[in-house]
């Protein structure tokens, strides 16, 4: 996937470097759910779809990086783009990893046209203001509300910013073979939010070295998050019942689902 990945950005304006920068590294969750869905179906040829998730991921860390949203300087062990660059370059390279997102999902191979818009339409709503742009944008509200947010309000939130994008890649696999995606969007909706939980122990108990980025910023802004209202023992109590609701989910597919079962238990126990 990396390599098809720094195919796609061809060119040495800073721009391009940049892009190409910003794709480096990461555990390619996403590309990852949506190579394995579509395995399901007897698939293979699901990279172009995979890659473009993982670009739009890549765009949407560009920018969450950035001053005005989370500023940090440090993403997947490496200084952020705008740190490595300018913000200007940083916010081209993102708009461009967004467009580019949308390009990979014309690629014939994905099968028909109708699929292929089928595609372009769930990344849209997943990643626009339906989804992770809504989340985010939520989650910027919160730095200056004047009370933390309830339990229900940060699912809401996290379920735009990091579940929406997890739930298309898991089923863009069902997209593309023109299959109903039911079972897989409950699989992913439980796992984009178990996913999050896991995040939020994270940046409370992980080792900063291993995560490739500061942690503990969330608490010493004082934000709610699933930690601080559930407490530790709670959290990953309730992060372990999401893996197994989302186990249940896939029963469906039976033997064939067993990697993306694994997928599901990994996201829970990750060190980064």
């Amino acid at each position: 996937m990396q390599a098809a990945l720094q195919t796609a950005v061809v060119g040495e304006e800073p721009v391009i470097q940049a892009m190409r920068y910003a794709l480096n590294g990461g555990k390619r969750l996403r590309g990852f759910l949506v190579l394995e869905s579509a395995r399901l179906f007897g698939h293979g040829n699901a990279l172009p779809a995979a890659c473009a998730v993982e670009a739009l991921h890549a765009y949407s860390l560009v920018h969450d990086d950035l001053p005005a949203m989370d500023d940090d300087d440090m993403r997947r062990g490496q200084p952020t783009v705008h740190k490595a660059w300018d913000e200007a370059t940083a916010i081209l390279a993102g708009d461009a990893l967004q467009t580019l997102a949308f390009e990979l999902l014309t690629d014939p191979a994905l099968g028909p046209a109708e699929r292929r818009i089928a595609l372009v339409r769930g990344l849209a709503q997943a990643s626009g203001a339906e989804g992770m742009v809504l989340g985010q944008a939520l989650d910027i509200a919160a730095e200056t509300a004047s009370t933390p947010l309830t339990l229900d309000q940060i699912t809401r939130l996290q379920a735009g910013k990091t579940g929406a994008l997890i739930r298309f890649s898991a089923e863009a696999g069902a997209l593309i073979a023109g299959e109903d995606p039911a079972p897989l969007r409950q699989y992913a909706t439980a796992l984009g939010l178990a996913f999050q939980i896991a995040d939020d122990i994270l940046d409370v108990t992980g080792d900063p070295e291993k995560a490739g980025k500061k942690l503990g910023k969330d608490a010493a802004a004082g934000k709610a998050t699933f930690v601080s209202l559930l407490g530790l023992d709670e959290a990953r109590a309730r992060a372990k019942s999401l893996v197994a609701e989302a186990s249940d989910a896939l029963a469906p597919y039976g033997p064939k689902a067993a990697t993306l079962i694994e997928a599901a238990h990994f996201v829970v126990t990750r060190e980064s």
